[in-house]
C-alpha cells in the first residue's frame, strides 16, 4: 500500500513531553504539535526514537497517537512508529496505532535476535499484508544493529510492500543508491533522518527530512527545505550550517555520566522547555537528566541561533 502522493517535506519525529511523574503530558504535546504545524511542517512522526517510544508503555504509545491524530484532524499526515522486537509484537502495535488515527506506520527490522535478510523481507511482507495503512521502513542500525540493504528496500518498494523509507543510517552512499533506485517506483518516499546533511540528501533527490532537531527549530528546517526546492543552494548551505551549530546542544551532557540518548533527548526537551513550548523537560527512565549547568549551555546554543525568546508558547 502506498500514499496517494509521495510523502514529502519536513516531518519532525515529535518529542513526547512527560509530566514530572513520567506520564504523557498531553497539553504540552499538543502545544508542541501546534508549534510545529504553525512553522509549516508537512507531517508528524510519532513514536520514533526521538519520541522515546522504546521507553513508553503500550498504553502511553496509544495515548500519544490518539491525542495528536484527534487534534490535527487530518490537517497533515500523522505517521506512527510500530517498533518492537518481533513480527507478532509489531503487528499488535500496527493495529493499535492505526485504530488510534495514524495514517502510516514506521517499522524497523526485527531486533534482539540477529536476523537474515530473508527474515527481514518476511517481516515486512507480513506486516504490510496485515496493515490497514502504508508501511514505511525505518533504517536505524545504531538501534537495531541491522542495516537495511538497498536492494532489499527497493525490491519491497517494487512489490508495493513499502511506501517509503526513513533512513537514519548515516550511510550517504547507500542512501544515494536508494534515491536513485526509487525513481523506478513512483509513490515511494525517501526521507533522511539526518539533522546535519539534510541539504545534501535533498540535493541527491530525497523527498524530505525527519530531523529530531526540527522539534527545537522547525522554522529552520522548513526554510531549508524550501530553499532546496527553489534551487537556492547557497541559502540552504548557510541555513544548514546554522542548524549544524545548533545541533551542538546534543553534546552538552557529560559522557562520563550519561549516554548519548540521554544527552540528545534531554537537550531537545530542555530547549523546548526554555522556548516555552513544553512544561517539563523530564526524560523517561532510566535516562539521566541534564544538570542545571548543562541546561544553561543549551540556552546559550539557543541564543546563538537566535531562538531564545522567539516563538514561545507558554500558557
Amino acid at each position: 500500500m502506498t500514499f496517494p502522493a509521495p510523502l514529502t517535506g519536513v516531518v519532525p519525529p515529535v518529542c513526547t513531553p512527560l509530566t514530572p511523574d513520567r506520564e504523557v503530558d498531553v497539553p504540552s504535546l499538543l502545544r508542541l504539535v501546534d508549534f510545529l504545524v504553525e512553522a509549516g511542517v508537512h507531517g508528524l512522526f510519532l513514536l520514533g526514537s526521538t519520541s522515546e517510544a522504546a521507553f513508553l508503555t503500550d498504553g502511553q504509545r496509544r495515548r500519544v497517537v490518539e491525542a495528536v491524530a484527534g487534534h490535527v484532524g487530518g490537517q497533515l499526515p500523522v505517521l506512527a512508529g510500530a517498533i518492537d522486537m518481533t513480527t507478532p509484537r509489531v503487528l499488535e502495535h500496527v493495529s493499535a496505532v492505526a485504530a488510534a488515527g495514524a495514517r502510516a506506520v514506521v517499522v524497523t527490522a526485527p531486533f534482539y535476535a540477529r536476523t537474515h535478510p530473508s527474515e527481514i523481507v518476511h517481516h515486512y511482507r507480513r506486516i504490510a499484508a496485515a496493515s490497514p495503512v502504508p508501511v514505511i521502513a525505518y533504517d536505524i542500525p545504531v538501534a537495531v544493529h541491522t542495516k537495511l540493504p538497498a536492494d532489499l528496500v527497493l525490491g519491497l518498494a517494487g512489490d508495493g510492500v513499502l511506501a517509503g523509507i526513513k533512513d537514519s543510517s548515516g550511510d550517504l552512499a547507500a542512501f544515494r543508491e536508494i534515491v536513485t533506485g526509487a525513481r523506478a517506483h513512483p509513490g515511494f518516499s525517501v526521507l533522511t533522518g539526518s539533522e546535519l546533511i539534510a541539504d545534501s540528501a535533498l540535493a541527491l533527490g530525497a523527498d524530505g527530512a525527519v530531523p529530531g532537531l526540527a522539534n527545537v527549530d522547525p522554522h529552520g528546517y522548513v526554510r531549508l527545505y524550501r530553499q532546496c526546492r527553489a534551487g537556492d543552494w547557497e541559502g540552504a548551505r548557510t541555513e544548514q550550517e546554522r542548524l549544524c551549530a545548533l545541533f551542538g546542544i546534543v553534546g552538552v551532557g557529560a559522557p562520563a555520566r550519561m549516554g548519548g540518548s540521554s544527552a540528545a533527548l534531554g537537550a531537545f526537551k530542555a530547549a523546548l522547555h526554555l522556548r516555552g513550548v513544553i512544561d517539563c523537560p523530564v526524560t523517561a527512565e532510566p535516562q539521566v537528566p541534564l544538570s542545571g549547568e548543562e541546561v544553561e549551555r543549551v540556552g546559550k546554543f539557543l541564543a546563538a541561533a537566535g531562538l531564545l525568546g522567539v516563538g514561545t508558547h507558554r500558557r
